[in-house]
């Protein structure tokens, strides 16, 4: 376990995320001395099971589990403060330890506010069928205005209660203006928002830093970092099948502007890929089975989504997609989760290329034209019986289990070096 984790790791999504990387995380941090995030927002859910307890991390960092860790919010999340203290006081409930002794937060780090939910639901809603299918968070709103820069709010900004004050009003009436007449929605009051965020800004101080800083500290004295990376390369802003993606940089490639940390500082980039196909919201998705199978893999891997529990499109696996991300992000090591849920299938197909205008197309185009006029070419495995969720070691699996695995790691061209056959933390196999 140690060898995996030599040096620092950056672990992020194969796939159009939910792929499990909250337990691979997890996994990871056993020897890790500090967990960063480093993109998106409350739209993203990590779950972790220990023991018998379910957790449900959306913005805080999955390090927090672990006893010792640092774990460090960095510039390129957008935070929620509500969803932020109540996932803070949830888990302290459970007794889960979680204060300024290893929490910190950049100062750098954007505000979702009130109206970014409200401008995200009413586009949404007013798209009629042709909404991009987001999670009404707030997440692409809040970005935007990171972008423009003159209607932004950072963390930085709550500690000037006088200055936030005369902002969120200026904000806030010109928000009401625009949001009348595009959605025809009633205005909202600026002081209420300035009196929560005031609140909220109060409480964060003690957990504000400077995180870029801290990384190159923590760098320097040869600490142990993992980069818990959200989402995943499919739904990245500009690499992937936009315009339905998420609105960050949520590949391996956003993990630098996302933290503040020197490319020099990782050295490892582990992706995290399910036996299966799955997507959330619109979009292209080639392998989709709108049908018994797509049924069977939703209800036996629970495929409802941890923010929204919105039931996610199933599909068989697509190593054409997931050979694109492993070489877009300078994949060195993949961790196969959700390997159980197969379990019972007479056989299994893989997508190994896709036809499109009757030519072969051996790699994956990031176009969302192209992807929804391909038609999957796909390979036939044969399948396997019976419950592996208690197997611990790879050469006791059954032999069409181990073939299946063998032959994903050659389409994708990246090592598998973990398997995961279960939610808990021991249901995880090492290569």
């Amino acid at each position: 376990m140690t060898a995996f984790l030599d040096g620092n790791s950056c672990v992020v999504g194969l796939q159009w995320g939910d792929e499990g990387k909250g337990k691979i995380v997890d996994f990871l941090t056993e020897h890790a001395d500090v967990v960063v995030r480093y993109c998106g927002g409350a739209n993203a859910g990590h779950t972790v099971r220990i023991g018998q307890e379910k957790y449900a991390t959306h913005l805080l960092p999955v390090g927090v589990f672990r006893p010792g860790v640092m774990n460090l919010i960095g510039n390129g999340v957008v935070l929620d403060p509500a969803v932020l203290f109540r996932e803070i006081d949830e888990f302290l409930g459970r007794g889960v330890a979680i204060s300024p002794v290893n929490l910190k937060i950049s100062y750098k780090t954007h505000l979702v506010m009130p109206y970014h939910m409200q401008e995200d639901a009413a586009r949404e809603s007013s798209a009629e069928g042709g909404g991009i299918g987001t999670t009404r968070r707030g997440i692409g709103p809040t970005y935007a205005d990171k972008m423009q820069r003159a209607t932004a709010l950072r963390v930085a900004d709550l500690a000037h209660e006088e200055k936030l004050k005369n902002k969120i009003g200026q904000i806030v009436t010109e928000r009401n203006k625009v949001l009348k007449v595009l959605y025809d929605v009633p205005p909202m009051e600026w002081k209420p928002i300035f009196e929560q965020y005031r609140d909220y800004g109060r409480r964060i101080q003690p957990f504000v830093d400077d995180v870029g800083h801290l990384l190159i500290e923590y760098g320097k004295q040869g600490k142990r970092i993992v980069f818990e990376g959200a989402h995943a390369a499919l739904l990245d802003v500009d690499h992937g099948t936009y315009p339905y993606v998420t609105s960050s940089s949520c590949s391996a490639l956003g993990l630098y502007t996302g933290s503040g940390a020197p490319p020099q500082l990782v050295q490892n980039f582990v992706g995290i890929m399910k036996a299966y196909s799955t997507r959330v919201g619109g979009g292209p998705f080639p392998t989709e089975q709108n049908n018994n199978i797509g049924e069977y893999i939703r209800e036996r891997g629970n495929e409802y989504g941890t923010t929204t529990r919105r039931p996610r499109r199933c599909g068989w696996f697509d190593a054409v997609a997931v050979k694109y991300t492993v070489e877009l992000q300078g994949i060195t090591q993949i961790a196969l989760t959700l390997l159980d849920v197969l379990s019972g299938l007479d056989h299994i197909q893989i997508c190994t290329g896709y036809k499109w205008h009757g030519q072969r197309l051996d790699y994956f185009r990031a176009d969302m034209d192209v992807l929804a006029e391909v038609e999957p070419i796909y390979e036939t495995l044969p399948g396997w019986n019976g419950n592996i969720s208690g197997v611990r070691k790879f050469e006791e699996l059954p032999k069409e289990a181990q073939q299946y695995v063998k032959r994903l790691e050659q389409l994708v061209g990246a090592p598998i070096k973990i398997v995961s056959v279960g939610a808990e933390r021991s249901a995880t196999l090492l290569r």
